[in-house]
């Protein structure tokens, strides 16, 4: 038996999915395959190298910091998640990465990206997080507020823009038992965004442009079919029991620990629910 897990991103809302896979490596829950989207990916790469309660603490410790992400990163290099602070100076010489533990892992982890030329989701294997940082950057750059980014002779953005819940991608790659982690409550709809907006910034992309002002339609209707497939004991979901209010660039460490608390706790009260979801067969 094969178990995918999706993990929807968010921003700072992922540290909820921070919470839930701390959970996971708490209670030996195997995974064999992971597709992550932004901040799916950011934090949930911490699974793989093992490395319990990292995102929650590098993120309380560095998200007041300017040269982290702010006003001041995007005025100044035109990313709102500095590349250089964040990317790499924290994973290679603050909160170090553990490269070989996640080398050594057996899941698959892929990361969903846009790319800005089709308006089309991709899923970039990452076998080596370090040498692959510019994938990270693609899936968790933020549209507007990040410059777009070059991998491999291609230009991408946020995978959240073609693929914000990579269930039918990982249906497709034929897992038996899927978890779904989600960042926003239930019932939680995107609403219609303006169209000029994206229409303007980015004008020599035109598919980016459909892309983004009809992300809200396959948003929701990405949720409604993990709603029914979640009824029919299909997969398996997780997602925040309350409302935490937040921004996508939150600083405030009080709220980061409080969403990353509630994954916790969500998680625990569904550990006896999830295994045996995962040890039932059809």
């Amino acid at each position: 038996m094969k178990v995918g897990l999706v993990l929807e991103g968010g921003g700072m809302r992922g540290m909820y999915t921070a919470g839930v896979l701390d959970m996971f490596l708490d209670n030996n829950i195997k995974i064999d395959g992971i597709i992550g989207v932004s901040a799916g990916v950011l934090f949930g790469v911490n699974y793989c190298s093992k490395q319990r309660g990292r995102a929650i603490r590098y993120n309380k410790k560095y998200a007041g910091n300017k040269n982290y992400m702010s006003i001041y990163s995007l005025l100044t290099t035109g990313n709102i998640v500095n590349k250089d602070f964040a990317y790499y100076d924290v994973p290679l010489k603050h909160d170090i990465f553990d490269i070989e533990e996640y080398k050594k892992s057996k899941t698959k982890f892929y990361a969903t990206v846009t790319n800005v030329n089709t308006g089309l989701a991709e899923y970039i294997k990452l076998d080596d997080v370090i040498k692959q940082m510019e994938v990270l950057r693609a899936t968790g750059a933020m549209p507007f507020v990040s410059k777009i980014v070059e991998y491999n002779g291609e230009k991408y953005l946020d995978g959240a823009l073609a693929d914000s819940i990579p269930i039918d991608k990982c249906m497709e790659m034929g897992y038996d038992k899927i978890i779904v982690v989600l960042t926003k409550p239930m019932n939680y709809k995107k609403s219609k965004p303006p169209q000029i907006f994206a229409k303007a910034f980015y004008k020599k992309y035109p598919k980016l442009v459909e892309a983004i002002n009809t992300r809200y339609i396959r948003y929701n209707e990405a949720v409604d079919k993990v709603n029914e497939l979640e009824k029919q004991n299909k997969i398996f979901v997780l997602r925040p029991s309350r409302k935490v209010e937040m921004s996508r660039i939150e600083k405030d460490p009080d709220k980061l620990e409080e969403m990353y608390d509630l994954g916790i706790s969500d998680t625990n009260k569904s550990l006896s629910a999830l295994r045996k979801y995962l040890k039932n067969s059809d």
